[in-house]
This record gives C-alpha cells, structure tokens and sequence, in this order.
C-alpha cells in the first residue's frame, strides 16, 4: 500500500475530487443534456402543461390566508423540475424522462389532494419531497426529508434534526435531486430523527445563496415538524463535507454538532493559488477571509466536531488544516481515519463515527452556556450563542470576543477589534437585574433593554472607552458590510434602465451584463432574478429589496436619483474616484453601498455574483472575485477581465467612505 506523501496531501487535493476536475472542462453548469425524442418531448410538454393547469387552479382555489395554501410549494417544485429540464436541456439520461413523467404524476396527485382540502404527505414518514419559496428570489426551492417512522405530528416529542449536505453533482438539477430523495435514504439514518437533504441551490459548496437555502430549508423544516433546538446537527461528504466545514465554523453556536467528511477547508492550498504567478490580486485574497473555515475554528469551541477522511484521501487535508487551525486556538480535533481507503466511507470506520455522533447528540447543547467564544473577519458573521458583533473597527482583519459568565449578576469581556456589540441572552437570566460588564478590564453597568422573556443590553466603545449604547449613523453593520456578493444573500431586485445611456458603450455592456446576470443566476443559482424597469420601481420595493442598478445615471432613473449621494462621481467625460479618474467612454463603476433611499438596503451597480465564470471550476474558487466597488474595462472581455480588465478596486471603510 503506498501512502500519500506530505505534499501530495498539502498541494494535490485536487486529483480527488473527480467531479470537481471535470467540471473544469465544462462550458456552462449544468451542463447541456442529450437530445429528447420528438415523442418524448411533446408527451412531456403536455404533461407539464397540465401540472401548471393544476398550480393555476389551486391559487384560485386556494387564497393566501388558506393553510393549505402554505403547501402550494410542495406541488410547484414537481412542475419546476421538468419544465426547467425541458426548457435548458438538462436531460442526461434516457431513464431520466421516465423519472419525469412519475415526478408529473406526483405533482398532480398532491395538487388533487390539496384541491380537496387534504396534505397526507405532511404527515407521512420515510421518504417526502418538501419546498419552500424562498425569500432572496421568489423561487421555489426543494429539500428531501426522512421522517422517522415513529413520527407523531400531534405529538409533544420533539425531534432531532441532522442536516445532511451533498457532494458535488454537474448534473444535479431539481429532477435528478428529487429523484433521488425519493428512493434513497443517505449515508445516515440514526433513530428517532428527521434527517434532512437540501438542495443548496445546485452545487456551490453550500455557499452565497446555497448557504441561505440550508438556513431557509431548516426554518421551514422547524415550522411544520416538531424539531429539539437545543439537538440540530449538519454533516457531509466531499462538497458537502466543504459545506459542513464553513456552516459549522461560521455558525458554531448554532449546531449541537458536525461531522464533516473530506471536501476543502480553505482556499489558498486547495486552490494552489499562491504557487505560480499570476496571483489573485490582493482584494480578492483578503475576500477569501469570508469562506476560509480555518479562520473561524474558535467559534467550534461551542460545537463538537468529529471529522472523518479515508486514510488514502487527498482532501483528507481539509481535516488536518482544521486541526492546525483548532490546535491554534487551543482546540483540538477528534479525527476518525478511514484505513486503506480513499474518497469514501470506511465501513467500520463509519459505524464508529455514527455511534460516536450519537453519543454527542444525545447530550444535546446548552441553552446558555457559561463561556462562548466568537471570531469573525466580517459582520456577515455576527453571533455566537448570546454574543453578538454590532460593528468592527476594521473590517476583513480578525475580531475576537471571548465572554465568560462570571457570576449570577456578572459578565467578562475580552475582545480584539471590536467597536460594538450586544449580548443577547433568550430565557432572561438575569431577571430584573442590572449586570455588570467587565469589558477589557472596564466595567460597565447594564440593564435589560428587551423583553422579560429575553434579556439585552448594548455596549459601544467610543476613543477607546466601552459604555452602555449602540452604534450610531451610517456604518458597516450585519447584511449591510459588502462585498458585492454580499446583496444576493438577500432579498433582491434587478433595475432595468428606460433610458439611452450617456454613450453607447455604456448601453451594450449593460444590456449584455444584464442578460449575463440573470442567465447565470437561473443555472447556477435556480432561480429568476427578480426583474423591474427603473419607472416601476415603488416604495414596498425600496423597503424590502437590495436594488442591483444597471446603467447609468442618463439611462436608470433610479440611479439618477441618488448620483449625488454615492461615494464617486459619475458624468458624460470621466468616472472620479477620490483622486482618481477614468475615461466614462471606456470605463464602468461596479459597486455596493447602503440605499439612499432606504440606508438599510443596498443598492449594487452593473453586476451579479463576481465569480460566474468559476461555476464550472473547482467549488473552492467559487469566491467572491471583486471588493466593494472597482472600475471595470468595458473593452475587456468578461474572460480576461478579473486579470487586466480591473483599472481600480478596494473596500469602503466602517462609514462607507472611500479610504485615504
């Protein structure tokens, strides 16, 4: 048997990941199908046809205050699985248009039974297909259950909850995903447990909105079965071993525990990305604090963690940077090692590493524990347990608090780079008492500023010194902190400009860009955008959506409304920015920044996710490509243009000014 060498398992991770390698070579994912038979075609098409007759029919009969309306979902996924594989080709075996037609038929079958007031499949145990409308794009969304065969819905038991994320599939549309939550219960099935199967948007490492559909999938979850808070884990193979590594790190305070299996950890080994030139640029380097797990292993300390690999497995070197990471923070990793195998479950191995993820679960996690631990480059990561991060003194460099529970009335506080934050603790357990903050050697008194069921207090450090309050004006703050990529975790809505543009440059990138964006966001992230002309844009929009502005301020009336109000100018001649600026005829402003019209929204100029043209690589390099904003080449073409099509880019600072 031969082992591996050292920098085999440091450098080549890559050869493992089968599926990962030859989506390098793809043009597009998911990748284009093979041909449908004419007769296969048009019996398909009626077919779907008529399920969205049945869809039709049941919002008539079925108003929004109806609770059956809330399963309309569960019929609409069956309808969105083989329309969507019909109209982009994305049939890949022949067996799969006979999948299709049984997945027709399950559709109509609930649709029928929602119409005359019934939903058994809410009720049913083993395997069910379930969905929701998610609240980032309107789309419906599908996640797999297995419901143990005890479950009672009327009972008061309530049930653990492990969530199980996939490896990587090209070919993983929502037919094929159903498909196979269907007839297959997974790696894991432990007893008296709903396991559930999202879907993660297709195949993104669980990251953007694919980590938003796992949060909105378990929400959803928690609304119609009886789920124990304080026993939810999440675990995975491969991609969904990657998944696990950065929910679990990111969320830590959230999990009673994670078992994640191989995938990656980090980006810049992985990837090799630091061992020939040309590197990343330096922005793009610093973005890859926000998905690296190894820079969040101490917010594990309130999690546990078992990590398995094969003892042969390349991506075993997820495991081991983790435990360096961990061994950093004084932590230390339990490792299980599949022997003699490589990308893939050892038997024994994983029948040990199932009792001993029993074990840890039936422990369950504690509500208030005495000591949480919290680290985090950016407020998108904000919380662990009852310690929550309000602002940073500098974003995409680590912050660090470390509170304790010191007595009955008393709270300890270390932090690093903190400007703000809160402590938040669900249940009261304090009462009616103030409590006095040590916060780096200052003491602070606080009082409760929630509710009697839950106690709060905010504190603020101004020059240096930390007091009872809260941040004020406009900062960097949680889902308000860039980057780019940052507005499409969020609700959002594309604005499309009315008028001509201050040059026709400008007019035939946007127009292209925007037809890019949206083409994207449906393969890669399976959904359509929302879509709105400047003119119809109202205040419930400006209230409830992150605005993605396409144009300029000649062409989007939107755009033209808050010129005079973003951080650079924008005119006929020439783009400034501070100090510096750029021919408007050659030259176009991407960027982030808080609404004008609502700073609690963003809006994004000229762009989707960055990193679109990464889809079919590597899931590690599915990162953010660009900061806050950039000056983008338009005369470059969108494949070269991450290289020398960049003519400036950078982060705002905590107030949303450009830096000195």
């Amino acid at each position: 048997m031969r082992l591996l060498t050292f920098w085999a398992v440091l450098f080549l991770p890559y050869l493992a990941a089968s599926a990962e390698k030859k989506s390098a070579a793809l043009s597009r994912v998911p990748p284009d199908g093979i041909a449908i038979p004419a007769e296969q075609r048009a019996a398909l098409i009626s077919k779907v046809a008529k399920v969205a007759e049945d869809v039709s029919l049941l919002k008539n009969k079925l108003p929004n205050e109806s609770k059956l309306s809330a399963f309309a979902p569960d019929v609409q996924i069956f309808h969105k699985a083989v329309d969507w594989a019909l109209r982009e080709n994305e049939f890949y075996r022949s067996n799969e248009f006979g999948l299709a037609r049984q997945l027709l038929n399950q559709g109509s079958e609930r649709a029928q039974a929602l119409m005359a007031g019934k939903a058994p499949w809410i009720t049913a145990t083993g395997l069910v297909v379930r969905a929701y409308t998610s609240i980032i794009d309107g789309s419906i969304q599908p996640y797999g259950l297995v419901v143990p065969p005890n479950f009672q819905p009327d009972s008061t038991h309530r049930y653990r909850l492990d969530v199980w994320l996939h490896g990587r599939d090209n070919n993983l549309t929502e037919l094929k995903f159903i498909a196979d939550r269907l007839r297959s219960l997974g790696e894991f099935t432990p007893p008296d447990t709903i396991v559930l199967h999202p879907y993660g948007r297709y195949c993104n490492a669980f990251k953007f909105a694919g980590e938003m559909d796992v949060i909105e999938a378990i929400e959803h979850v928690k609304q119609n079965y009886p789920i124990d808070e304080n026993r939810i884990a999440i675990r995975g193979f491969s991609m969904g071993g990657a998944g696990t590594w950065h929910l679990a790190a990111h969320y830590g305070g959230y999990w009673t525990a994670a078992a994640p299996g191989a995938g990656f950890a980090e980006t810049a080994l992985y990837t090799r990305a630091l061992i020939k030139e040309p590197f990343p640029p330096s922005y793009e380097q610093t973005l890859w604090h926000l998905y690296d797990a190894t820079d969040y292993a101490a917010n594990l300390f309130n999690c546990g963690v078992i990590a398995y690999s094969g003892e042969l497995d390349p991506q075993k070197q997820a495991a081991d940077m983790m435990a360096k990471a961990l061994q950093s923070e004084g932590l230390s990793l339990r490792h299980l090692i599949g022997p003699g195998v490589q990308h893939k479950y050892e038997p024994g191995t994983k029948k040990e590493l199932a009792r001993q993820f029993d074990e840890l679960m039936e422990r369950g996690a504690e509500k208030v524990p005495r000591r949480v631990r919290l680290t985090t480059f950016t407020l998108r990561y904000n919380q662990q347990k009852w310690l929550r991060v309000d602002a940073l003194e500098k974003h995409w460099e680590r912050a660090r608090i470390d509170g304790e529970l010191a007595g009955t009335d008393s709270v300890d506080l270390k932090t690093a780079n903190i400007a703000a934050l809160t402590l938040d603790f669900a249940g009261n357990p304090f009462g009616s008492k103030a409590v006095r903050a040590t916060v780096d050697g200052q003491n602070v008194e606080l009082k409760n500023s929630g509710t009697p069921n839950v106690w709060q207090a905010h504190l603020v450090k101004e020059s240096g010194i930390w007091k009872a309050g809260q941040a004020t004006g406009l900062r960097k703050e949680h889902a308000l902190q860039g980057p780019i990529d940052d507005a499409f975790m969020e609700p959002f809505l594309f604005v499309r400009p009315t008028q001509k543009a201050m040059n026709t440059a400008i007019d035939t990138w946007t127009t292209a860009e925007l037809k890019k964006a949206l083409t994207e966001w449906r393969l890669q992230f399976r959904g359509d955008a929302r879509v709105k002309d400047d003119a119809e844009v109202n205040e419930t929009d400006l209230a409830n959506y992150n605005l993605v502005l396409w144009g300029d301020t000649s062409s989007n009336k939107i755009l033209a409304r808050i010129a005079d109000k973003l951080p650079i100018s924008w005119s006929a001649q020439e783009i400034r920015v501070g100090s510096k600026t750029f021919q408007s005829t050659k030259h176009i402003p991407v960027l982030i920044y808080p609404n004008p019209l609502n700073p609690k929204r963003y809006i994004v100029l000229n762009s989707g996710f960055t990193f679109a043209e990464f889809g079919a690589a590597s899931n590690a390099q599915q990162t953010p490509k660009l900061p806050d904003y950039a000056i983008i080449d338009m005369g470059v073409p969108a494949a070269k243009r991450l290289g020398s099509g960049i003519a400036l880019a950078g982060f705002f600072d905590e107030h949303w000014k450009l830096r000195d």
